[in-house]
């Protein structure tokens, strides 16, 4: 059987790991996992007693070709950044080339045109779900399905919901009803920088508020790209290193943020603290530290004393 689909991202030659398993764009690794799991007991040989010796390889063949390989990459932390960094360049190109999104399904264009895009689209991906795998013969048709609501979910992400940032459809079905469309207009314009960097942080936050730090330095090297003096970048992305015990790494774009901003006041409040655990005292911000500490070393490897602390340890 040929696995080829050539709707949604597969269009662009791009593998849509997120339709193989019918999960959203920004599922985290354990609703990864558990829907993993659905789909791997459904198909695996060993759990179809009832089916036909053909319904059993086809399964297999499924399980080994599309589904196994779409959870390897999305459940690695390093090789799902690499695929989430792709996804949200490929939106940003889709969102600024002028070419025409072919949908063929009415759910793509129904969300296309949503209003509340987020709870249209996640319902959208939970109900077919529910269905995906049972008829293995039409599993490509629902993928690509998937895939289409993928598509259109991130170029309106990238350019933001208003009607002139949505994604020009053609369906290629009928003409459009001209007696109730307005005059013709130009071309909007593409989404100014600053907007597109607000989206990259609003993206980042999320993912913070979910742990998810590797996902969320993407988001953020991305934004510093365009704007590389934006001090609310610099200030998240050491907050994301901080999280992750990268003390080193945190401390320079705190002092990044205070070059930019020098009232920003999550680096007043962290950069004196950095610098104390990294055995080092600050030069222009005071130290304010507990008196409790006593004459033990600071913890320079960025583990325990200062993160476990602040973060996960248990008040006095």
């Amino acid at each position: 059987m040929s696995f080829k689909i050539d709707r949604g991202l597969f269009k662009y030659d791009f593998i849509d790991h997120h339709a193989v398993l019918c999960v959203p764009v920004d599922a985290d690794v354990k609703d990864i996992r558990k829907r993993y799991l659905q789909i791997a007991r459904h198909l695996h040989p060993d759990s179809s007693i009832t089916e036909s010796p053909q319904q059993k390889q086809l399964g297999n063949e499924l399980l080994s070709k599309l589904v196994n390989p779409a959870y390897e990459k999305l459940s690695h932390e390093r090789t799902r950044a690499e695929y989430i960094l792709i996804l949200s360049q490929m939106g940003k190109r889709l969102v600024q080339e002028p070419t025409t999104v072919e949908l063929k399904t009415d759910l793509a264009r129904q969300l296309a045109g949503a209003n509340n895009i987020d709870h249209f689209y996640r319902s959208a991906i939970a109900k077919l779900a529910q269905t995906q795998y049972d008829s293995l013969e039409q599993v490509l048709q629902v993928i690509a399905q998937v895939s289409e609501l993928n598509l259109v979910y991130l170029i309106r992400s990238v350019a933001g919901t208003p009607a002139q940032s949505q994604p020009k459809v053609n369906s290629g079905t009928s003409k459009p009803d001209t007696a109730k469309q307005t005059p013709p207009a130009p071309p909007p314009a593409l989404p100014k920088e600053d907007s597109v960097v607000e989206q990259y942080v609003r993206r980042a936050q999320s993912l913070i508020e979910k742990n998810q730090f590797a996902q969320a330095k993407v988001e953020l090297q991305e934004a510093l790209k365009l704007e590389p003096k934006n001090s609310r970048c610099h200030s998240l992305i050491a907050m994301v290193y901080l999280r992750q015990n990268q003390l080193k790494m945190a401390k320079i774009h705190f002092e990044n943020a205070l070059k930019l901003d020098p009232n920003d006041q999550t680096a007043l409040q962290w950069k004196p603290k950095i610098d104390k655990a990294l055995g080092q005292q600050p030069t222009d911000q005071k130290v304010t530290s507990s008196p409790n500490n006593g004459d033990k070393q600071p913890d320079k490897s960025g583990s325990g004393g200062l993160f476990g602390g602040l973060f996960g340890g248990k008040k006095k």
